[in-house]
């Protein structure tokens, strides 16, 4: 375990304890009005004012070996300032931190890289300050430049590469590094979609391998993808912390009242002018600023008809009708199955299938349909959102309905998979 306030210093310890945050506080001195010369700090030393300002205050928290969390919060909350304490580009004025084994960072695009390097050399360079010897690095070159997708840029110097390929090249080397602890700063909001994608399920190969994970990110849905726990930092405390899903839910409630538009949870929805088909489940969870919003969702089978139970197999339908409160330009409509443990099993809206949608009438209806529905038997939980491109919400609305599958094949899982089996 590497404990350090101001140097780092060794104490080993077994327990399954992978990060401790202690107590740590960290404040930064902003000047008002500082000479920019030698001369003028000389000259003019009453000029050199500044104010403390206090970045975090008193925050603990623990990671367990192999556990994946978030950090959000809004800018100068203080986030990406607890990711450099933990990769020790700064240290705290008080408190602690222990970090258990190797610790890998992506926080600045391209940082450690040597603009008139190539690829291949920066490689080496950056491994070799994440701990790697030569030999190391050499069995693992092949593979970093294979996750990379650079082909033959990888001999070109990095200067000449775009944003995109740096977060490519910069991905690649630190996640083959074999940490202990991956430390990633919006890196992952650079490039394209497959590649984001990629480095996704690469997080999740080596979370379930052992490797902690802690994520800062405004993407709120990539840290549901892979966190376990979410913590929201608001101005230097831990304001929530616990299942990203509900902690994300208070955040963007919050957002919405800053922003000066009560949140569904803060006023009674109107009453919506036609009794919804389908009851929603128990308790249901929903927030947003409502210029946009539902007025009935209803899950239908390939008859057209609303049901609470799927066939596994048979087609089926989630027809989202809306009205239009206020006039809004760019909007996505999205859809989420989940088992009623919480497990996620599908998600999916608007923007991922790269519609561009404008709503031209007051009210209208949106359909998800599917023609074959793969989940196996069991109860789930349907959520169903309304949102900016950015992610903020008009209506998401979750655990609307609620459902059940039914099969006559009593297979095992999540999902069918379309299979066939050859006995030679």
């Amino acid at each position: 375990m590497d404990r350090f306030i101001g140097r780092p210093s060794r104490n080993t310890s077994g327990s399954d304890t992978s990060i401790r945050v202690d107590h740590v506080s960290k404040k930064f001195r902003v000047y008002l009005d500082k000479g920019s010369s030698l001369k003028e700090r000389a000259l003019f030393r009453e000029r050199n004012r500044y104010e403390e300002r206090k970045v975090l205050r008193d925050i603990s928290f623990t990671v367990k070996k192999g556990e994946a969390i978030g950090l959000i919060g809004e800018n100068g909350c203080g986030k990406s300032t607890t990711l450099k304490l933990l990769s020790r580009i700064m240290y705290p004025d008080s408190g602690s931190i222990d970090i258990n084994g190797r610790v890998s960072a992506l926080i600045e695009l391209g940082a450690g890289f040597h603009p008139d390097l190539s690829g291949r050399e920066n490689i080496y360079t950056n491994a070799a300050i994440f701990g790697l010897n030569g030999a190391e690095i050499d069995r693992r070159l092949q593979t970093i430049i294979d996750f990379s997708e650079l082909g033959d840029y990888i001999d070109n110097p990095v200067r000449t590469y775009s944003s995109g390929m740096y977060m490519r090249l910069a991905f690649s080397v630190a996640i083959n590094v074999d940490a202990d602890v991956l430390l990633v700063d919006e890196i992952l909001a650079v490039g394209d979609v497959a590649f984001q994608a990629k480095c996704f399920d690469k997080m999740r190969e080596i979370k379930s391998r052992g490797t902690t994970i802690v994520i800062v990110s405004h993407a709120l849905s990539q840290i549901e993808q892979i966190c376990d726990t979410s913590y929201w930092i608001d101005g230097g405390l831990i304001r929530a912390k616990g299942n990203p899903m509900d902690v994300h839910q208070q955040y963007l409630e919050y957002m919405s009242q800053r922003s000066g538009v009560l949140s569904h949870a803060a006023q009674a929805a109107p009453a919506p002018e036609q009794p919804a088909p389908q009851p929603p489940a128990e308790k249901p969870k929903r927030w947003g600023s409502r210029e946009v919003r539902f007025e009935t969702i209803e899950l239908q089978d390939g008859k057209g008809n609303a049901v609470t139970q799927l066939q596994s197999g048979a087609p089926f339908r989630i027809v989202m009708r809306y009205r239009v409160e206020k006039p809004v330009q760019d909007i996505v409509f999205g859809i989420g199955l989940f088992r009623n443990d919480g497990l996620n099993c599908y998600g999916v809206n608007t923007r991922i299938d790269q519609m561009k949608i404008r709503l031209e009438k007051e009210r209208g209806q949106v359909i998800f349909e599917a023609p074959r529905n793969d989940l196996i038997e069991g109860e789930y939980l349907l959520d169903v959102a309304i949102h900016r491109p950015d992610g903020f919400s008009y209506d998401h609305y979750r655990e609307c309905i609620r459902f059940t599958v039914s099969s006559a094949v009593k297979d095992i899982g999540v999902m069918r998979l379309n299979h066939k089996w050859i006995i030679d």
